[in-house]
């Protein structure tokens, strides 16, 4: 543990960079004294974090505190003026909730630091994972050009557009602290899982539930308690733009239960406001975060809705519940249509049964990882209560909603339509839609926990017990809860993460000889050195590790016809006089050799035949290795 002290500052940056912005906007628009309210800073944050990013190279700004503290001060300026109108947010029943809530932050963020941090293993870790080639390089791409727009990032790919907000985050860590690329990534990962991530859905818990304070204690421990989010995206993927994206739909999603009680135009515009900036922030962190997001709050919103029409049987009762599910419909119905995947990136088949999906679906316990016991227990509760009083139906409606998604990916066939038409935008990736499943199967779990509560306080009161035993009780039941993070559902997953860090001589993308070379680049190769080698091995890191421009970024790159050549035969350097000329073009100074160890498919390897499996010749001159496969080489004589 002691040395992860080398990744404190870019923790501390990150964790600053998440609270201070949205703090700021919080205060400004709504007051300080409402915990669900505080508890969105962190989403609004990244919000600010991601649009600061995408505005800066526009005027002229290179990527650093400063465009977000601009950004920031216009959002606040923006909140003041709505709160002339609004007011401030109504303090929440007893002068201890706050407390409650700041200290179950807390908490929950120290728990989470411990499980993520020993699973990642060391802070120099990466996951040995395909998709992280293109994340670590975006990085070490945006650091050199001193850009995190989500045009940057998508360079690193040859994509016009990607996503930026995890990116735009990690690298302000990465420049503001000096810190390597994989501790500035660690630190702004550790940074999401212990202060995005259980803020976000704490700020639901105390929209759906009046701000109780046990509902603030029961899902800050509950957001440490499901491998499905966030473990589950450290190993696969790696997909860290979906662990920010989702990570945030929580608070978008509190936003809009607060926002359907609102009255008056001017408390409704500001509500609208916030909705549509945490959408955006939701957006920036990744698109099917946005479309989950959307369909949750169209679930809670027109069930919410028909309980009132059920109610009140007005004309505009019913009025609203018809706009509102047209619109809502409407809105779902054409941003599936538009979030369509092409066919090779949505072909991942279904895993299971129907029903072994409904039950994984269900118990939020996906991929077999095994259900925790008080977890299961509180969700059965929960549903029980939701069976018994239809009030408590909205609470349900966003977990149904991913339920059934997880199911269609999960559990029927790769052809059936209803799959196609719902789950494509997801890629059809069971994975993605598995962890969608905690988001909001904690307000559920929640609901079920002040059922247990509030039955225990009517028999204590009705049986008159010592005034000792009611905290002591809520000291066992607080414990209790955060016992889940030790459970079987989350612990599976964090030893897959442990797995998915380690280095190792056969580690899917860099082994450690692999690694301890690309760490002495920086003091071998020239700054402006353009250097070769197949992504497929890791060898493209090089930028990411040292700076370094590399030929491809990316698997999925897009190389020029001049490279595609090179790939096949740069081994011919010695007898192919074509080969020279092509270097020459290009501007390649030299070439890491690092086997032919592919990260996803060897069969892919053949087409780097030519840059692989190097040997020294009077044009390839070794100047480093280590090991048995980890090889520099430099280009002379053409």
């Amino acid at each position: 543990m002691g040395d992860w002290v080398s990744a404190i500052p870019s923790y501390l940056v990150a964790a600053a960079v998440l609270i201070v912005p949205g703090l700021s906007v919080v205060v400004a628009g709504w007051g300080w004294r409402s915990p669900g309210r505080l508890l969105l800073a962190p989403a609004v944050s990244t919000t600010i974090v991601a649009v600061a990013a995408t505005l800066a190279p526009v005027v002229g700004l290179t990527w650093n505190l400063l465009p977000v503290a601009l950004v920031t001060l216009v959002v606040v300026g923006i909140a003041l003026l709505l709160r002339r109108g609004a007011g401030v947010d109504a303090a929440p029943s007893g002068r201890r909730t706050r407390l409650v809530a700041l200290l179950s932050l807390s908490a929950a963020a120290a728990v989470s630091l411990v499980s993520f941090v020993r699973a990642f293993g060391e802070p120099e870790n990466i996951a040995q994972r395909f998709d992280n080639i293109v994340h670590l390089n975006a990085i070490g791409l945006a650091l050199k050009s001193g850009s995190s727009s989500p045009f940057q990032i998508g360079a690193t790919s040859d994509i016009g557009f990607y996503p930026n907000a995890w990116h735009a985050l990690t690298t302000l860590g990465a420049e503001l602290t000096g810190a390597t690329v994989p501790v500035a990534v660690n630190g702004a990962n550790l940074a999401v899982v212990s202060i995005l991530w259980p803020a976000s859905t704490m700020a639901l818990a105390g929209a759906f539930f009046a701000q109780r304070r046990t509902a603030f204690v029961v899902s800050a421990a509950l957001s440490t308690g499901f491998g499905a989010f966030p473990a589950l995206f450290f190993n696969w993927g790696v997909l860290y733009p979906n662990l920010v994206g989702y990570a945030m739909v929580p608070a978008a999603l509190a936003a809009v239960v607060s926002a359907l009680p609102e009255r008056g135009a001017p408390a409704w515009v500001r509500s609208a406001l916030l909705i549509a900036l945490l959408s955006g922030g939701t957006f920036l962190g990744h698109p099917n975060a946005f479309l989950s997001l959307l369909l949750f709050a169209a679930a809670f919103v027109i069930t919410s809705l028909a309980i009132a029409a059920a109610t009140a049987r007005t004309r505009s009762s019913v009025t609203a519940l018809v706009a509102a599910t047209a619109g809502l419909t409407a809105a779902s119905a054409v941003t599936l249509l538009v979030f369509r995947t092409g066919a090779e990136h949505s072909g991942w088949t279904p895993w299971q049964q129907t029903a072994q999906s409904l039950g994984e679906g269900l118990f939020a316990a996906p991929r077999g990882y095994t259900p925790t016991v008080l977890v299961t227990l509180l969700l059965v509760v929960g549903f029980i209560a939701v069976a018994r009083t239809s009030r408590l139906l909205p609470v349900t409606a966003p977990f149904a909603v991913a339920v059934l998604l997880f199911v269609v990916a999960s559990g029927l066939r790769i052809d059936h339509p209803l799959r196609q038409l719902l789950t494509n935008p997801w890629y059809n990736d069971s994975n993605r839609l598995a962890a969608l499943l905690p988001l909001v199967a904690i307000p559920v779990a929640t609901l079920g926990a002040l059922v247990i509560v509030d039955v225990a306080l009517r028999l204590a009161a009705d049986r008159r017990l010592h005034a000792w035993v009611t905290p002591v009780a809520a000291l066992v039941g607080i414990l209790a809860v955060f016992s889940v993070a030790l459970g079987p559902n989350v612990r599976i997953a964090l030893g897959q993460v442990h797995e998915a860090y380690a280095y190792t001589d056969s580690s899917l993308i860099l082994s450690s000889d692999e690694e301890a070379l690309l760490g002495r680049l920086a003091e071998e190769t020239p700054p402006d050195a353009l250097i070769a080698g197949s992504p497929r091995t890791g060898a493209s890191l090089a930028l990411a590790f040292s700076g370094r421009e590399v030929t491809q970024r990316h698997i999925f790159g897009s190389p020029s016809d001049e490279q595609l050549f090179l790939n096949a035969n740069l081994r011919d350097i010695e007898s192919d006089p074509a080969v020279c000329r092509t270097v020459d073009d290009i501007g390649i100074d030299y070439v890491l050799d690092f086997g032919r160890q592919d990260v996803i498919d060897p069969a892919g390897a053949a087409a780097y035949d030519g840059i692989q499996n190097l040997s020294p010749s009077r044009h390839l001159v070794l100047v480093d290795s280590q090991g048995p496969d980890a090889r520099l080489f430099r280009i002379e004589g053409c």
